[in-house]
């Protein structure tokens, strides 16, 4: 055994020096060998090398392989595929060759027995039976793997397809080895048999290989897999033609396994924190806190390391194939040096130089591969990570504090979701170059000391002096990103303010000082951009010129050094593409640092929102057994909104028995609201418990309606019961409006109902809470927006004694005291204490505050009335697409044809345009930055690549200068001409990064500033059909892609492409052949360009399109938490998110796949050209300078990546102007009239009377749609006080949305002190008169800014406004006082105070007509008292339009309007037309005011 072991070390060591069979040698001709055979002109592997390592490679890799695919498979079983003809012939095909393999043993056998017998002189090598018997089980094992992998439903197995291609590689050189052994033996001494069997295997082999690319059929049952790419170039790719997200790419797969992570770091901080900082959730006292403040700092839970714990071990993959690319990196210039050596050894064999040139190949070919599977990893694992983020993201949202949503508002959390989210995927790409940048470094630093020896230093220093100016830079940047996130939140969390609060923008002429509030906030974003520009440039300089200067300084002190240092090519060119191999380390080492720590700034901005504490509503809220006879219990109860707070609700202690109906009283800001929210668990307990029995429904104060159908927001995601929806339909009083609604209840409802009325949004909200069923309903105000006879008919229905909730306990907060007596018990509440509590009989026998208040107001009290909920918008979304007709008609059409779906759609969702972008967006782009500073920037780039160009030229001309005496006699002077040219690089370098990031930021200036001023001028139908996340997706996403993602984009296109071109050129003047293959080759790439840009442009634009709906769901979400959180509906929301992001991962994961498809097939044309360079220098080598060459394969292997990122950048060039185009396309939009006109012949302080004349006035919402308002002519002088009334959809809402020219007239005109209102610009004339509209909305700012955003009133106005809307006290309580900070919608004060807050604007305007839109709803009936009052002293001689809402207050008024069907019906005085007994009687009757 010994003996056979040495003859096998030798069979390794040893290649055949001639070309004929085996030969027995010494042990002195085997290791002469090598020299031997490498100067020969025809190679040849030993036999034994042949039968030993080329069979038993093929079968290592697949019994290796083989136990970890068989794991794999059987635990990703995809179904099952039916045999087909591919599968027979790849089984027949396997079976075929195990009988061959087994053949050549059993022939093998038959031969030693000849050898016994002594039939045969030869002797039989074991390795004859132990290779093909190996060979033999292998195949079987083959064939076996192939059958298995039918069963699991591999389509195409990369397994199976690799040992199929190394079989075939390895038997290829023993074909030609038998080839020429066949050709110079005599006859006599071929084996026959044994190559008959060979080429038997041979010809199996290659067909095997062919078999194995082919792809199987899709399994049963399962979605036939569709190639995108074809597809997507066939016509434009379609949300159907994407793929399914494979599972473990899917929400609910990778959100729990961070959150999971993010938990248990959160527990492992509080184990570890300090034990006397908090005891039992007790808050610590001030004086521990002092001595607490000493010791070291508390860790924080770590969201890094929870990511990484999650996303590490997958992502640790992409590590191994950045190592071996890392190696891979350094084969092309070895290579170029060996093929340099041979170009200079003419007595080198022609086979070396094509062996160089196929290695070459090969190699590049295999990096291309490890890179591209390298790049994947990173890509999914970027997917996967924005996923997970999103969906913690929103999984907070739903459970986060109120005292945390002050600090993390939704500018912020938006930003984090959508801009940061996306930086997080981005950097995953290039994380891997912390570690793999030194890598690179210090293997091109070795290879060039070998090349240049100790000269290399010079370079070393060069680098070592770079790196503290890149850390400066980095530095600088963290700064400035910091500034710019903040700004970015700013600016995102206003815009969203605006676009939620947009119609009272409109109405109160606003649009400008918002404008440019958002504008100011801009100016300081892009300042800092151009900061960061300003860096940028210096940047890309130190980028450009590090290399250059690295080698300039390598190779002067090399020369200079010792006079016999010559710079032959070899050198040269070697060290040029290392050093080209080193601009990339160098260069993204700060860029990753920089990148991480921005990261850095994200991680702790989403810890911030992830450490937000949650509503404690488990902690808080304790569930009572079945058995107790309490529904609700508060024992002692303290609440506060924040915990630092003062408390909101003080000394509470009530106990509510089960199916009691129990109304809470109390004048505005009293804690009526705070106390359903204290018993949802949405504010902090301080003291005290709260106990609840059941299942809890809320409905509150301001109703939130999802955009979804008008059945869906009752159902809310219940399971559906027709009877029980149709008797909770029937009892909220939803009958009417289902019949005026175009669809019934299949309607869409808009964005926070903006399709409803006050009234109906009301009742939908009421019927939801009434058809889930619950134990406990929490009533916050429900009446208040609904008119007597309807409040009437939902109370006695729904909430009363005998409603449908009779047998259920139901806390109801009302300023309807006709409802009290049939209250159970009445709780008085004052500044957040139950000061009375009892029945309505009780309170009254006590004769306190309670009983005071009811004499005094029950006498005017009304059962409040909406006269007809706010028909606001009930024509006006008859709703779309619907021409059916006029109120008066619609019952009958109803009646005649089935509800369509299709009619009552109202939003438009995002619409992906399709095929090439058109160069009318780039024309507008280049428009955007200036043609001048284009066309100046095109120069720069091109005098930085020529310069570039021909300083290598110039490097190669040095190289073939003749040596004279052992040195180069103009080195000098080729010195100083390569160090200038260098030196004008640098310049044109610095110069084209600034104009290009200049002319960005006045691009993204200039864009921002259209679109806002676009938005801003379109009419309210725009807002209503175009969800709020497709616009807040416009002024974050697609903004931050022009500030920061195009500029970045157009130079690094601008570079690849020059960089092709200059290559192309270098190649052509080195080997003229190459313009053979180029057009070929340029034609491939063409259309795998065309190709890949159709399908990449069409999935940004599918991505992006389903990027709006998650924004918007999360906006509704954050707006509703409450309601969502009452009703235990998160998980379903939380679902419906997922599946949204999944729904926006669907259209992402294809593009990164269709990357991978591009970068393969482009670096396979781009490896033919290096291969085709080689070749053809190899050929051409005796015409052809070293220097030359050098140049040419040095410049080839660069094309590959210049090739690959031109394409790249085409595209994401091509994919990313989208962002131009979504901006631009508010352009086109239908826009409202001029806001002001030039010249204005307004008289001085119009309107001085206040007289208003309409003549024949009519309206319409839509082209499609019959009028609304029709034919009324009425003329109200100037002082007058006009009621206007009407049931649903009467148009009341309609005729004030005229005057203010929200809708402008289809017929008629109305005239205010003799001016036509259609002349005047929209600002003159909404500026000179005032609305209260009907829901009181207020921005995030200072209470000043809410009232006066202009600055155009004193303080002292402004205190007297808030004296005479009786908010003076409780604003002087504030702290700020003017200054108090309004948080997001106002959200920290009460309906009712955001409403006086809606007066006090009035009367600081206190123009001469003032309309009331229903303005008192929210108020209680001492504040609505104290109000009218107000309104008649401080509005005494101004024409005063009150929409009516409780008809006492109309009662004195003047004249009275009323509607019906959207016809004048009535107009008189109030005691006439009740003498008239007409539709005004009813009403009043309705109301027992008669």
């Amino acid at each position: 055994m010994p003996y056979e072991l040495r003859i096998l070390v030798k069979c390794y060591q040893t290649i055949q020096p001639k070309a004929i069979g085996f030969r027995k040698g010494t042990r002195e001709e085997g290791v002469s060998d090598w020299n031997r055979t490498w100067h020969v002109g025809n190679p040849d592997l030993t036999q034994c090398f042949q039968n030993t390592v080329l069979v038993w490679v093929p079968c290592l890799y697949l019994w290796v392989c083989a136990p970890i695919y068989f794991l794999y498979l059987k635990s990703h079983d995809r179904g099952y595929i039916c045999m087909t003809h591919l599968n027979r012939a790849k089984t027949v095909i396997g079976f075929l060759l195990w009988i061959v393999c087994w053949a050549d043993v059993f022939y093998s056998f038959w031969e030693r027995s000849q050898h016994d017998s002594g039939a045969s002189s030869s002797t039989q090598a074991p390795v004859n039976l132990v290779s093909p018997t190996m060979l033999g089980i292998t195949m079987l094992l083959a064939t076996l793997l192939t059958q298995y992998e039918r069963l699991k439903g591999v389509q195409s197995s990369g397994v199976m397809l690799n040992f199929w291609l190394v079989a075939v590689l390895c038997a290829t050189v023993t074909f030609r080895s038998k080839i020429i052994q066949a050709i110079n033996e005599v006859r006599e001494h071929l084996y026959l048999t044994r190559y008959t069997t060979f080429y038997i295997y041979y010809t199996l082999l290659l067909i095997s290989l062919l078999l194995s690319a082919l792809s199987d059929q899709p399994p049963l049952f399962s979605e036939a897999s569709k190639d995108a790419v074809i597809t997507g170039y066939k016509r434009p790719l379609e949300q159907k033609d994407l793929w399914c997200l494979n599972s473990e790419d899917r929400s609910q797969r990778v959100v729990p396994q961070l959150v999971r992570r993010w938990n248990n770091e959160c527990l492992k901080v509080k184990r570890s924190a300090p034990r006397g900082e908090r005891k039992e959730g007790v808050p610590v006292e001030e004086s521990e806190i002092l001595i607490m403040k000493t010791p070291q700092k508390t860790r924080e839970p770590s969201l890094f390391w929870a990511l990484c714990l999650t996303f590490g071990p997958y992502f640790l993959i992409s590590s191994l194939y950045k190592i071996i690319q890392d190696i891979l990196m350094f084969v092309g210039p070895n290579i170029l040096r060996l093929l340099i050596q041979f170009v200079n050894d003419s007595s080198a064999p022609s086979w070396q130089g094509y062996f160089y040139t196929a290695l070459l190949f090969v190699c590049t070919c295999f990096q291309t591969l490890i890179l591209q599977k390298y790049f994947h990893v990173c890509f999914v694992t970027g997917m996967r990570l924005r996923t997970a983020i999103v969906g913690a993201v929103y999984r907070k949202a739903l459970v986060i504090s109120n005292a945390a949503r002050r600090t993390s508002t939704v500018g912020e959390i938006v930003n984090l979701m959508s801009v940061d989210a996306q930086r997080f995927m981005d950097l995953i790409t290039y994380i891997n170059m912390i570690w793999s940048a030194p890598l690179q470094v210090i293997l091109a630093l070795y290879f060039l000391w070998q090349n240049l020896g100790p000269s290399v230093l010079a370079g070393v220093a060069v680098m070592v002096l770079m790196v503290p100016i890149n850390g400066v830079i980095a530095m600088k940047t963290k700064t400035y990103q910091v500034a710019q996130m903040k700004s970015k939140d700013n600016r995102i969390k206003l815009m969203n303010e605006v676009l939620n609060g947009i119609k009272v923008l409109k109405l109160y002429a606003w649009e400008l000082a918002f404008k440019d509030k958002v504008s100011a906030i801009r100016e300081s974003e892009l300042r800092v951009l151009k900061k960061a520009a300003y860096l940028g440039a210096i940047s890309t300089f130190t980028w450009v010129c590090a290399p250059f200067l690295v080698a300039l300084s390598t190779f002067t002190v090399y020369v200079m050094i010792d006079e016999r240092n010559v710079l032959d090519a070899q050198k040269a060119f070697v060290s040029l593409a290392l050093f080209n191999i080193l601009r990339f380390p160098l260069n993204m080492l700060p860029m990753v640092i920089s990148s991480m720590v921005q990261v850095g700034v994200l991680i702790r901005s989403g810890q911030q929102i992830n450490r937000s504490n949650n509503l404690s509503t488990n902690q808080s809220i304790c569930k009572f057994n079945r058995i107790s006879h309490y529904s609700i219990s508060i024992e002692d109860g303290v609440f506060s909104w924040c915990r630092n707070d003062a408390p909101t609700l003080k000394r509470l202690s009530v106990r509510i028995p089960d199916g009691s109906l129990v109304a809470v009283v109390g004048h505005v800001g009293s804690g009526k609201s705070s106390l359903l929210s204290a018993l949802l668990g949405e504010m902090e307990k301080l003291e005290g418990s709260v106990s609840v029995k059941g299942s809890v429904a809320y409905v509150p104060q301001q109703a939130w309606i999802q955009n979804a159908t008008l059945k869906d927001n009752i159902v809310f995601g219940q399971e559906r019961k027709e009877s029980w929806y149709h008797r909770v339909v029937e009892a909220c009083a939803l009958l009417p409006d289902l019949e005026i609604l175009p669809a019934g209840d299949g309607t869409e409802i808009g964005e926070k109902g903006v399709n409803l009325s006050g009234g109906q949004k009301q009742r939908v909200s009421l019927a939801r809470a009434v058809y889930c069923d619950c134990a406990v309903y929490l009533l916050d105000d429900p009446l208040s927006a609904v008119d007597a006879h309807v409040g009437k008919h939902i109370f006695e229905k729904v909430v009363g004694p005998q409603g449908v909730l009779k047998d259920r306990t139901r806390v109801l907060v009302t300023h309807g005291l006709s409802f009290l007596p049939q209250a159970d018990l009445i709780l008085v509440m004052v500044e957040g204490e139950i000061t009375e509590r009892g029945s309505y009989l009780e309170l009254m026998a006590r004769d306190g505050a309670f009983a005071e208040f009811l004499r005094t107001y029950a006498n005017k009290e009304q059962e409040d009335d909406e006269s007809g909920d706010i028909c606001y918008l009930h024509h006006h979304h008859q709703l779309n697409h619907t021409s059916t007709s006029a109120v008066r008609t619609e019952g009958e059409v109803l009646g005649k044809k089935a509800k369509n779906a299709e009619v009552g759609r109202i939003t438009e969702a995002d619409k992906a345009n399709t095929g090439r972008v058109k160069l009318s967006v780039f024309w507008e782009y280049m428009k955007a930055i200036g043609v001048v500073l284009s066309c100046v920037s095109i120069f720069l780039f091109f005098s930085h690549h020529f310069a570039s160009l021909f300083s290598n030229y110039w490097l190669s001309l040095w190289t073939d200068d003749p040596v004279v005496n052992g040195t180069q006699p103009s080195r000098e002077m080729r010195l100083g001409v390569y160090g200038a040219l260098g030196a004008s690089q640098g310049i044109a370098v610095f110069c084209y990064s600034i104009s290009v990031s200049i002319g960005g930021i006045l691009a993204s200036r200039y864009l921002h500033q259209s679109m806002l001023y676009n938005v801003l001028r379109s009419p309210m139908s725009f807002f209503e059909r175009t969800p709020s996340g497709n616009l807040v997706n416009r002024f974050s996403k697609e903004t931050d892609t022009i500030d920061s993602i195009i500029p970045s984009i157009i130079k690094m296109f601008m570079g690849s492409m020059f960089n092709v071109v200059g290559s192309c050129v270098v190649i052509l003047i080195a080997t003229p052949l190459v313009a053979i293959i180029i057009p070929p080759l340029g034609i491939l790439y063409f259309f795998v360009q065309r190709f890949y840009v159709a399908s990449s442009r069409q999935l940004k634009r599918l991505e992006s399109v389903s990027r709006s709906p998650v924004y918007t769901h999360f906006n509704e979400t954050l707006l509703g938490a409450s309601v969502i959180r009452a009703f235990g509906e998160q998980e379903r929301f939380i679902r419906e998110s997922d599946g949204r992001v999944d729904h926006n991962q669907k259209a992402y994961y294809p593009s990164i796949v269709a990357n991978r498809w591009l970068a393969v097939r482009l670096e396979f044309v781009g490896n033919c050209i290096v291969m085709f360079a080689a070749l053809f220098a190899v050929m051409a080598r005796e015409s052809l300078s070293p220097g030359i060459m050098g140049l040419s394969i040095s410049y080839a292997l660069q094309l590959t990546a210049s090739l690959t990122w031109l394409v790249r950048m085409s595209s994401d060039l091509e994919t990313n102007i989208v962002a131009v185009e979504r901006v631009k396309e508010y352009e086109d939009t239908e826009k409202e009239a001029d806001w002001r006109h030039d010249q204005s012949s307004l008289p001085p302080g119009w309107p001085t009377a206040g007289n208003i004349d309409i003549r024949g006035f009519g309206l319409r919402y839509r082209e499609d749609q019959e009028l609304a308002v029709r034919n009324i002519t009425v003329a109200i002088h100037g002082g007058e006080k006009v009621g206007i009334v009407g049931r649903t959809g009467a148009g009341k809402s309609s005729l004030t949305l005229g005057l203010f020219r929200i809708i402008e007239a289809c017929e008629g005109e109305i005239h205010i002190d003799g001016v036509n209102i259609a002349t005047l610009g929209l600002h003159e004339l909404r500026s000179r008169i005032t609305i209260i509209p009907q829901d009181p909305v207020l921005f995030s700012g200072s209470l000043r800014m809410n009232l006066d955003p202009f600055d155009g009133y004193s303080d002292e106005e402004v205190w007297r406004a808030l004296e005479l809307s009786h908010l003076k006290s409780f604003v002087s309580g504030l702290p700020d006082k003017l200054n108090h900070e309004c948080s997001e919608g106002g959200e920290n004060l009460s309906l009712g105070q955001r409403q006086l807050v809606c007066l006090a604007r009035a009367l600081l305007r206190k123009t001469k007509i003032l309309v009331l839109d229903e303005a008192t709803a929210a108020v209680d009936l001492e504040t609505d008292n104290l109000i009218q009052s107000t309104i008649r002293t401080q509005f005494d001689d101004c024409t005063v339009l009150t929409i009516a809402h409780r008809l006492n207050t109309i009662m004195d008024y003047t004249r009275v309007l009323v509607l019906d069907k959207g016809e004048m019906a009535e107009f008189d005085s109030p005691s006439t037309l009740i003498t008239k007994r007409g539709i005004f009687y009813k009403m009043a009757k309705d109301s027992g005011l008669v």
